[in-house]
């Protein structure tokens, strides 16, 4: 599934102009390459917190005619709604959305096409079943006015498929019995069962708010109990995953498929972010795709027992409090870093007024993605904050259970402190000696694992280098500057 998230570097292969920002009339052509050229199978279209363009079935098939009359929406290829949550954010898209959908199928009709394009859409921060009952709801009744109302149009169909997006730690692990509410109420409300669930489980923004630890063990947990759910319900559950190409966000690059495969067994969907297609070669980018696709397919749940899940549970606690106690004094520090962060993407500005923030202990954080390159770009990936003082506390059997559930974790931390920065450290604990935290999670993690802290390649020197420059200076538009030339290095913006 490829997605609009902004984390790319490089200037997208699709665009005409020499500049990585991609507008919202440019996602038209982006959805339209994610297809024809990558070959990927999905695009999420992404109504929540940003500007949309409501033409884009019309314009798609208009534009692309043969391609689409040969590879239809709905059939082949799925253009998927990701919709604004309106008990989050005022949600002033959501009846612009569910009518684009309904136009959409007349227009496909008109065209002779067969299937109706589009039939399924995320709810992002789904905490109940009822809300995905409201969202159907409401489409159903848009669907019937507008049948009622507009006779000379096509009778659109009235069922609209909500795909959950669980985002906090907690709620993963509520997933099935969100989902088992949610199939009774479905049944009982519109009378017919559910034939199958897909179920989004987010990387970025659990690791946001707990960090990476606790939010790599949440994800596991998660498709452990969405496996056992399935088997007992005898519902298939197709679960996605929202993953980034920095291990922080999930750690799914070109170069990582082999280790993203075997650290999230069960999948049978994964992002392909910006930073996925746009930071490699586009060969490269195509053929790992094509695995990516092919390991989906061949992957089944790894059901964890009860005492292995009791302990990784103690263990992401103990890895959230200790990322919390770490960083929780640094935020204030972080945030001209913050706000000198590069924009790829047409997002809504005020937060208060159409969107939402990440609160985290009482700060207002920056997107998952900000945050990412943002702490990457002053010397300390993020991987690493709260991490190594938490595995020194661990036991011997927890962090037996815990290495054997997740077999690359040696080789995930040995590549993220290869952008370490022990200068750019240097002058960061001037500002604020808090920051010697992190030099106790290095310390701990180097020992643990028997490995080395800092560059190790000639980009990473350079990374290493650039990343002292920035935490020496206060100019943003300089720090705008140096923050584009480390994702460079790097291949993610964040």
């Amino acid at each position: 599934m490829g997605t609009q998230h902004p984390d790319n570097a490089n200037i997208p292969f699709f665009k005409k102009h020499h500049s990585p920002f991609v507008s919202a009339f440019e996602e038209i052509d982006e959805a339209y390459a994610n297809f024809s050229t990558l070959d990927a199978d999905e695009y999420m279209w992404d109504w929540e917190g940003k500007h949309a363009d409501s033409s884009v079935i019309s314009r798609l098939y208009t534009k692309q005619y043969d391609y689409f009359k040969n590879h239809e929406l709905g059939d082949d290829k799925f253009l998927t709604f990701r919709l604004p949550n309106i008990w989050e954010e005022k949600g002033y898209s959501l009846m612009q959305a569910m009518t684009t959908m309904m136009l959409a199928e007349d227009f496909a009709d008109d065209l002779k096409f067969k299937k109706r394009p589009l039939f399924e859409a995320v709810l992002p921060m789904t905490k109940s079943a009822d809300q995905l009952i409201a969202m159907e709801d409401k489409f159903a009744s848009l669907a019937q006015f507008k049948n009622k109302e507009f006779e000379n149009t096509h009778p659109n169909s009235d069922q609209l498929q909500m795909i959950p997006l669980f985002e906090s730690f907690e709620a993963q692990l509520d997933a099935p019995e969100i989902l088992k509410e949610y199939m009774v109420m479905y049944e009982k409300h519109f009378n017919r069962p559910i034939k199958y669930l897909r179920v989004f489980l987010a990387g970025s923004d659990s690791a946001l708010s707990n960090g990476f630890l606790n939010s790599i063990i949440g994800n596991k947990l998660a498709l452990s109990r969405l496996g056992a759910f399935s088997k007992e319900s005898g519902v298939p559950v197709y679960p996605i995953a929202g993953v980034g190409s920095t291990i922080f966000r999930g750690g799914l690059s070109p170069k990582s498929v082999d280790r993203y495969l075997q650290e999230f067994p069960g999948l049978k969907t994964a992002t392909v972010q910006s930073a996925f297609r746009y930071d490699y070669p586009i060969d490269e980018v195509k053929s790992a795709i094509d695995k990516l696709r092919n390991g989906l397919r061949q992957s089944e749940f790894n059901i964890v027992n009860s005492a292995d899940e009791a302990i990784l549970l103690e263990i992401a606690a103990k890895t959230a409090k200790e990322y919390h106690r770490t960083l929780d004094p640094l935020i204030n520090d972080l945030q001209s870093v913050f706000d000198a962060f590069p924009k790829r993407r047409d997002r809504h500005q005020h937060v208060g007024m159409v969107g939402y923030s990440r609160d985290v202990d009482g700060y207002k954080m920056p997107r998952a993605i900000t945050f990412t390159g943002s702490l990457y770009s002053v010397g300390i990936p993020p991987e690493i904050i709260g991490s190594g003082q938490a595995l020194s506390k661990l036991s011997e059997d927890e962090w037996a259970t815990l290495q054997s559930y997740y077999p690359n974790m040696k080789r995930d931390f040995e590549h993220v402190l290869g952008f370490y920065s022990p200068e750019a450290m240097a002058v960061l604990k001037q500002i604020n000696p808090e920051f010697g935290k992190i030099e106790a999670d290095v310390a701990d993690l180097t020992k643990r694992f028997g490995i080395e802290a800092g560059p190790k390649t000639k980009e990473q020197a350079q990374h290493s280098q650039l990343a002292t420059d920035l935490v020496s200076i206060s100019d943003k538009e300089v720090q705008t500057l140096l923050i584009e030339k480390m994702s460079k290095l790097r291949r993610f913006l964040g």
